[in-house]
């Protein structure tokens, strides 16, 4: 103890020292070796202040509470599969593919492309899917990975995965419509409604490629755990469940529609999917009004059907989830905000992508879009964007997405302070396209809010996990839990 104590003392009387000495030194450097000072002292194990990552947790159990009025009924669909879960790198080791070049293919066509697109997302530690073509080459590739003994088997497709989470939640129905096999059915939570039109004889597998950060193929090292997913998924592609799910909600009479999958369609021929996009939007535009519409949006990689959806499916939706991925390449698509951008470098900065959910909540006063709620989420932080006037309980909305964002990547009930770490900056600017404010978060408060005409902010970090069990379905759980602790006031 008193060894650092001593060499605090002399650390702070060398800065005090080298100030006189050379009042010209920057203060940016005095302000790191002040720093340092702070965080030495921070790590006394005498001290009584908590570790910030327990501080944090604590501090969002006080602040969520449930919203005064539940949903009651969630009707969610429309993509469903069964998920097989393993390391990457065993699997492509397993098919005798080698470590080359990296190189982004929007659709995969074979085994080399599959090696190429995959370390071309591990360099970055970045989420990716694509659509794997060849039928016959893909099969081999699944019954390769169910052959390995560390293969799991999951619930899997955006839309499963949304319905698995709202129904741990005993105050809500939850009707799930999509392509549902036997063993997906076998998977489900039981409190999962199915009608019969949705199950089919086989089920839809994806293949879900995980990695860790610091794991290493060739000379490709990650630098954070993520995973990268494909299939060969025709029934999800298609949107076959899409008229099966309308048409069930004058019985089940929801109150809130999830909708997901369309990043499927990226599988059809372009014409296929230009026709079949029309007619989503039009079965979307017969859902009564009093019904509000979520959209989760998912990997994609081509423009024109990221357009298709801005222009002819946002008009019908209330609310918005998805990722920084997502959300720089929908920014992309329409020549909005920051589309200059052709990837993020680190962690997102906030100012960047506030600009950008901005941006996309004003064009429903355009006319371009009904959207009042859009739910960003990256490793570090969440934000939950709103028109005002439309949304309540927002703070415990974000609050509990980061905080499901820890516990099921660590697969924890609860949070431990020792297996997660806080990576986002604690001090932020509100925009880089304007003179935005300077804002901060603390243990003590820890979902920032603020406003831009019109529009609401509230932001909160996330622990990330040190050492995750499983990153597959986070996003999907984050905007269910997010969902779960909103309230529309007005729509």
């Amino acid at each position: 103890m008193w060894v650092k104590a001593l060499c605090v003392g002399l650390l702070a009387i060398a800065v005090g020292f080298l100030h006189h000495l050379h009042p010209d030194i920057p203060e940016a450097a005095l302000g790191y070796l002040s720093s340092s000072i702070q965080s030495v002292t921070s790590r006394d194990p005498a001290s009584s202040s908590p570790p910030i990552e327990e501080a944090f947790s604590a501090a969002w159990d006080r602040l969520i509470v449930a919203p005064s009025k539940h949903w009651g009924r969630v009707a969610v669909g429309v993509n469903a599969c069964v998920d097989i879960v393993l390391s990457g790198i065993s699997l492509l080791q397993a098919l005798a593919l080698t470590p080359q070049s990296k190189e982004d293919h929007s659709v995969l066509n074979s085994q080399e492309e599959l090696a190429e697109t995959f370390l071309h997302y591990m360099q970055r530690g970045a989420a990716a899917e694509r659509f794997y073509s060849d039928a016959i080459s893909f099969a081999h590739i699944s019954r390769t990975a169910s052959q390995d003994p560390r293969a799991q088997h999951f619930v899997g497709g955006n839309a499963a995965l949304i319905a698995q989470r709202l129904a741990a939640n005993p105050d809500l129905e939850v009707l799930l419509c999509g392509p549902v096999g036997p063993k997906l059915h076998e998977l489900l939570d039981e409190r999962v409604y199915v009608p019969p039109a949705s199950l089919q004889e086989q089920d839809e597998y994806h293949l879900i490629l995980e990695y860790k950060a610091g794991e290493q193929w060739g000379s490709t090292r990650a630098p954070a755990a993520s995973r990268f997913i494909f299939s060969h998924d025709l029934s999800n592609g298609a949107m076959t469940s899409l008229e099966v799910l309308l048409s069930s909600l004058e019985v089940f009479q929801p109150k809130l529609l999830v909708l997901s999958g369309l990043h499927m369609m990226e599988g059809l021929s372009k014409d296929a999917r230009e026709g079949r996009l029309r007619e989503a939007a039009a079965s979307m535009s017969e859902v009564p009004s009093d019904i509000l519409i979520h959209l989760e949006l998912a990997s994609m990689t081509d423009g024109d059907l990221m357009r298709g959806i801005i222009y002819q499916v946002f008009p019908f939706i209330s609310s918005l989830g998805l990722n920084e991925q997502e959300l720089l390449f929908l920014s992309q698509s329409a020549s909005g905000p920051h589309s200059s951008i052709s990837a993020w470098s680190g962690i997102p900065e906030v100012g960047i992508v506030s600009d950008i959910l901005f941006w996309i909540l004003k064009g429903s006063e355009n006319g371009a879009s009904t959207l009042t709620r859009v739910h960003f989420h990256t490793l570090a932080y969440h934000i939950l964007a709103t028109v005002d006037g439309f949304w309540g309980n927002q703070v415990s909305a974000v609050a509990a997405g980061a905080r499901v964002a820890s516990t099921q990547a660590c697969a924890s009930k609860t949070i431990n302070a020792n297996r997660v770490t806080l990576k986002t900056p604690l001090e932020f600017s509100t925009s880089q396209e304007q003179a935005g404010s300077r804002v901060r978060v603390s243990a003590q408060e820890p979902v920032a809010v603020w406003s831009r005409e019109g529009v609401t902010f509230h932001f909160t970090p996330v622990l990330i996990c040190k050492d995750p069990v499983r990153t597959v379905g986070l996003g999907d759980a984050i905007s269910a839990e997010g969902l779960l602790f909103s309230e529309a006031t007005s729509q």
